[in-house]
């Protein structure tokens, strides 16, 4: 295992995917300027700061990257990775790889903070009011999260606000299959 990392702590396999244009000068979720030519990436649940590797199994290279921002929010895919990670590790002509994630380092433990599902994303607030009249009686606790993406502004519609993310993941799955809805659970680090 190469020094410094903490897979007991964290490790995770699946789909990476990459971003840049037309993300590339935007804000991140953690509220810094998204730079795709800079070793960062977007992961939903992992603290803003954290550092983890990057390995593409199917050729063993490794990059090391930042988590500044939010996503993929996309099934089954785990990362999306700055244009400047995916050269790394030679993903950008195929778009996407099989990957494992290990723990470099990170300001607090991955499973320490607030956690919540989102089960829709709108560019007008009336389809998500329209989603949350909807769920309100069986979930009170339904809010929404603004955000500007380069197809426009969107209303995130989130579910609970809960202590970890495997409690989150019982939610998603409920509203999934009681509720139809397609889920992602989220790291809520700055509650509106």
């Amino acid at each position: 295992m190469a020094p410094g990392l903490l897979p007991n702590i964290y490790s995770e396999q699946g789909i990476a995917s990459w971003y840049g244009p037309p993300f590339h000068g935007r804000r991140a979720s953690d509220g810094e300027i998204f730079d795709m030519n800079q070793l960062v990436a977007a992961h939903r649940t992992l603290p803003f700061g954290t550092i983890v590797r990057v390995t593409n199994l199917s050729n063993g290279m490794q990059v090391d990257v930042r988590i500044i921002d939010r996503g993929p929010f996309v099934a089954g895919r785990v990362i999306d990775l700055s244009l400047a990670a995916a050269q790394a590790i030679n993903m950008v002509g195929p778009g996407t790889a099989s990957v494992k994630l290990e723990l470099v380092s990170g300001p607090q433990p991955p499973a320490a903070g607030i956690f919540t599902v989102q089960v829709g994303a709108f560019q007008e607030r009336e389809n998500a009011e329209r989603l949350r009249a909807g769920l309100l009686a069986r979930y009170p606790d339904i809010f929404f999260q603004e955000f500007d993406a380069p197809a426009g502004h969107f209303y995130r519609v989130l579910v609970g606000r809960l202590a970890n993310e495997q409690a989150a993941e019982q939610e998603a799955a409920k509203l999934a299959s009681e509720d139809g809805l397609q889920t992602f659970v989220v790291r809520v680090d700055t509650l509106q």
